[in-house]
């Protein structure tokens, strides 16, 4: 072959080399994004698959999964009952290693007047306590009372004007049953041993021994919106007067109901129901009298840590056994006319 024609074969050949890498150069770019994904594996994840993770599941803006948000969600909305309904106690208790303190004060006013002219009848009974929570079921409230009075002019009572320590108590409780979405009953159980050293009504130094035990019990009617609260109650108590040294037993037995609906995010409102009778003796021995009371509840929280709970409580019908009030509408030897409860806590 001539040197020409050789010449002109080999820049023949060389235009041809350079059109085929031309050619190839898509696929070896396409060959180099597949290999950029995670593991060295190409994605054959489709548009619709866009805002979701390799398993499918949905993901936020954040890039969280739906299902964690919908977890927070439930955890935010949970409503510790416990505190709920006003004089009624839910059946809740705190989670394992949660701690709380709690200033509970329950005004008792208005009683039958003895003579004419002015009387009055003022007694606060108040609480200063440490709940702790062992374990997520169970819980321990130890408490210490003052006591506080104003009483002039009332039938059966002398008049005093004093406050004073009143004793101290172990509040047990242990609770059954936890409600949820699942299951909307709440159930517990609730022991509070206390000495006391004033007779609660008369106003009399004593030393008093008492045994509460109390049901709790809840249920949530409409999910995150509406509660069902009630308690059965029964209290044997026994005293010696320092004064007389005469003994005193009595027992109370309790039975109340209370409905509350959340009105915003942090408050609920409810009217709550409440039945009492007393009897002479520590073990329901003879019924003396009873007592039903009415009235409004509400629970307020600030924030995750802290509540207010306010209730009043009126006696619109009850009998007392004395011959010389049998006439009457009301029980207002045993109980009061008008009772008020102010509950803060402060949980860490």
């Amino acid at each position: 072959m001539s040197p020409s024609r050789l010449a002109s074969l080999r820049v023949f050949l060389a235009g041809l080399c350079r059109s085929g890498a031309l050619l190839a150069a898509p696929t070896l770019i396409r060959a180099e994004q597949g290999a950029s994904e995670p593991g060295g594996e190409t994605s054959d994840r489709g548009p619709n698959d866009a805002g979701k993770d390799k398993d499918g599941k949905a993901k936020d803006s954040n890039g969280k999964d739906g299902d964690d948000d919908r977890k927070g969600s439930d955890a935010q909305d949970e409503v510790d009952t416990e505190n709920l309904f006003g004089f009624t106690e839910g059946s809740e208790t705190g989670k394992r290693g949660e701690q709380e303190i709690l200033l509970d004060s329950i005004g008792r006013f208005s009683k039958r007047r003895a003579d004419t002219g002015p009387s009055r009848y003022r007694v606060s009974n108040t609480k200063l306590s440490y709940q702790f929570d062992p374990t997520d079921n169970f819980s321990i409230d130890l408490g210490i009372f003052a006591d506080a009075r104003s009483v002039r002019n009332i039938a059966d009572l002398p008049d005093k004007s004093y406050g004073t320590f009143d004793g101290a108590s172990a509040e047990f409780k242990y609770r059954f049953l936890k409600a949820s979405n699942d299951n909307p009953l709440g159930l517990a159980v609730e022991l509070r041993p206390r000495y006391a050293r004033i007779l609660p009504v008369e106003g009399q130094g004593a030393d008093i021994f008492d045994m509460e035990s109390l049901l709790q019990l809840d249920v949530q009617l409409v999910p995150d919106k509406v509660w069902y609260g009630s308690n059965l109650s029964f209290e044997p108590s026994v005293g010696r007067l320092r004064s007389t040294r005469e003994v005193d037993r009595s027992s109370t037995f309790l039975w109340s109901h209370a409905v509350v609906a959340r009105v915003t995010q942090d408050t609920f409102v409810g009217p709550e129901l409440r039945y009492l009778r007393a009897y002479d003796g520590a073990f329901l021995n003879r019924f003396e009298g009873h007592a039903v009371f009415l009235g409004p509840a509400l629970d307020h929280r600030f924030g995750e840590k802290a509540f207010l709970t306010l209730a009043h409580s009126t006696q619109i019908a009850g009998h007392d056994r004395d011959p010389s009030y049998t006439r009457r509408a009301f029980d207002l030897t045993h109980f009061e006319r008008h009772a008020v409860r102010v509950k803060l806590g402060l949980e860490f």
